[in-house]
């Protein structure tokens, strides 16, 4: 397998757009990652597009890659369309990945995009495919993650201020976000006085749906010299696995898969959880971030809300988690999140993230997973990238 690289990313700003389409976020956010590495549509070799349920409304007789990649004025060139609940950008980019580390291809380009401030009209919660009757007895995420964060709470002595912690961190982080649909700072006290939405979690521990798109661009060592892009950097690792069902380790407090696929990904990258300077992890609602520091090795299992609460995953902390707000905050947009996570990142390890920047950042890691199966998710990806050359 050959070396990867990233050399360009784009993405809109978050929000509700009940006037844009699919294709109009997905163009801003590809012609943004064109420009940002320096090539043209007509290099493109090969797309990938993750995007979880518009594309059965909204893009007709052609698929969502499709749609978009002619928007950007891309034609001729395999499209893979990926739907992997809220994980479908990793899986997109994990596809273009391997496209080009396999040596079938030299520049890729991957699409996330969603577009959810348009429903059905019917009110009903949103759930992953195949959940409708789940859904109708009250098993929804809201109510999956309210049950973890009270066993969590139960086992480990978790406190529900070090839960809402989560939110106030990466709300302070969106503040320095221009993309982030929700910016104003908030305090522990809001987060604890929000509105209820299934004990102990409230509204502000709980991430917003939205519209929006992101896009990034992966080539090998050959594509990058015929195109005269100078790689910064590198893909050491993109894993991605499917949920567990026959055996499993039956504990709401953590996640088999996100366990193995962070394992795999750091086999992949020669590297440990000591090693990584930033993430961006899957944040839908504030306890999730705390099981996921322990999944991925930031912590001891038990340890998260001492993590998050002794400010070590804050910005200016020792491994600042979520810098770019997270889902809490910069929002949900089912696709496009996982390649959201990977614009931040990539921003990271170029030092051009601003005010949120984690200085002297070298190694990064995205997390996200998506979906539920007999107890496990669906779906999750994990991705490493460190800083290469000078």
């Amino acid at each position: 397998m050959r070396d990867t690289f990233l050399v360009g990313v784009g993405m809109t700003t978050f929000g509700k757009f009940p006037d844009s389409g699919l294709g109009s976020l997905g163009r801003e956010a590809v012609l943004e990652a064109l420009a940002d590495a320096g090539v043209s549509a007509r290099d493109i070799e090969v797309v990938a597009c993750g995007s979880a349920r518009s594309g059965i409304l909204q893009s007709r007789e052609s698929g969502v890659g499709q749609l978009i990649g002619w928007e950007a004025g891309i034609e001729g060139v395999p499209v893979y369309n990926e739907k992997a609940f809220c994980a479908s950008g990793a899986m997109a980019f994990n596809i273009a990945n391997l496209a080009v580390s396999s040596g079938a291809h030299d520049v890729a380009l991957v699409i996330g995009v969603e577009k959810m401030s348009q429903r059905d009209g019917t009110g009903r919660p949103l759930t992953s495919d195949g959940m409708a009757l789940e859904s109708e007895v009250g098993y929804t995420p809201p109510a999956y993650y309210a049950m973890a964060a009270r066993r969590h709470m139960g086992v480990y002595g978790t406190t529900r201020e070090q839960i809402a912690a989560v939110a106030v961190k990466n709300r302070l982080a969106a503040a320095h976000n221009p993309r982030a649909q929700y910016r104003t700072p908030i305090t522990t006290d809001d987060v604890l006085s929000s509105k209820p939405i299934v004990w102990p979690l409230n509204l502000l521990d709980c991430c917003p749906t939205g519209d929006g798109a992101a896009a990034a661009i992966v080539v090998s060592e050959a594509g990058a010299e015929r195109l005269g892009i100078v790689p910064q950097i590198r893909i050491s690792a993109s894993s991605v696995g499917t949920g567990f069902y026959r055996h499993q380790d039956r504990d709401m407090t953590s996640f088999s898969l996100d366990k193995r696929t962070s394992r795999r990904a750091y086999e992949q990258a020669g590297l440990g959880p000591s090693d990584i300077d930033v993430a961006e992890v899957h944040d839908s609602f504030s306890i999730a971030e705390i099981i996921h520091y322990e999944d991925l090795g930031f912590c001891e299992p038990g340890a998260g809300g001492k993590l998050v609460e002794s400010g070590d995953t804050a910005l200016g902390g020792r491994l600042p988690v979520n810098t770019g707000g997270g889902l809490l905050n910069r929002g949900h947009p089912l696709g496009a999140t996982g390649v959201a996570q990977i614009v931040e990142l990539a921003d990271q390890l170029r030092g051009r993230a601003g005010a949120r920047q984690v200085h002297g950042a070298k190694t990064a890691l995205a997390h996200i997973s998506g979906g539920f199966h007999e107890g496990d998710f669906a779906t999750s990806g994990v991705t490493i990238l460190t800083k290469y050359g000078r």
